[in-house]
């Protein structure tokens, strides 16, 4: 398993090496994606440690954290953009990557189903239903690790509220703690308001303590406007990551 582990490293390495370009949007862009990459390889495998998981299932989380966005690097050199919307699901675009690479055939065909299922759901709204507890569990493994890693990507953008606001549906959302439409994204402050949603999409203590500590969720707020019905969102989140690092 380590041996096989090592390979996809270094394929996953040649590979992305194959998209750089003198293009300085394609560059930067494939570059970011690379650290994101090694980022969510690393975490990846630390909370499935965290969890006491065996070594088997902290080198597939891993293997999971080093494919789950292998298809963003033909999505943005193809289409010059990392909006599913505008392209293509990078999840499933990845997979066709995958299914032609002969190493996978040396895992279990459990093993295979588990990083499959994780893969082609870490970008969904919500994990399709399945009574798999083993994929659902790494399913929720790379969900966590990798909005960790995206809380720490998007931060240098960061900026105060522009003034545009939150829509009212965004904002209910939010105060309910219910996940929303990214298609009906309009505003600047709408795509802050996003990130913070996607707190009660946390799985594990474990990650909500990464995220508190590093400070991403004041760092929103405070870039948000201060209107009643914000203040109330940020009250109800505040209560349910105190009582979810309890768990």
């Amino acid at each position: 398993m380590e041996n096989v582990l090592q390979a996809m490293h270094k394929w996953v390495q040649e590979y992305i090496r194959t998209f750089y370009s003198e293009d300085i949007e394609i560059q930067q862009a494939i570059v970011l994606k690379e650290e994101h990459t090694q980022q969510v390889t690393v975490i990846s495998r630390e909370l499935a440690k965290h969890l006491k998981l065996s070594v088997h299932d902290q080198i597939l989380a891993e293997m999971i954290g080093l494919f789950h966005d292998i298809g963003r690097f033909k999505q943005f050199t193809l289409y010059r953009t990392f909006n599913d919307a505008l392209s293509e699901n990078h999840a499933l675009l990845g997979l066709k990557v995958i299914a032609e690479l002969d190493f996978f055939q040396e895992l279990s065909e459990a093993d295979r189903e588990i990083l499959h299922f994780a893969i082609a759901n870490h970008n969904a709204k919500l994990i399709t239903a399945t009574d798999n507890s083993r994929q659902l569990l790494f399913a929720k493994i790379i969900r966590d690790a990798d909005k960790l890693d995206i809380y720490r990507v998007l931060e240098p953008f960061l900026q105060p509220s522009d003034g545009t606001g939150c829509n009212e549906m965004f904002l209910q959302s939010f105060i309910h703690g219910r996940q929303c439409d990214y298609a009906q994204i309009k505003t600047y402050d709408d795509r802050k308001l996003v990130r913070l949603m996607w707190l009660y999409n946390i799985y594990f203590s474990w990650t909500m303590l990464k995220i508190v500590e590093r400070g991403y969720v004041d760092k929103i707020i405070d870039c948000l406007p201060k209107t009643p019905l914000m203040e109330q969102g940020v009250k109800n989140l505040k209560t349910y990551i105190k009582a979810k690092l309890k768990e």
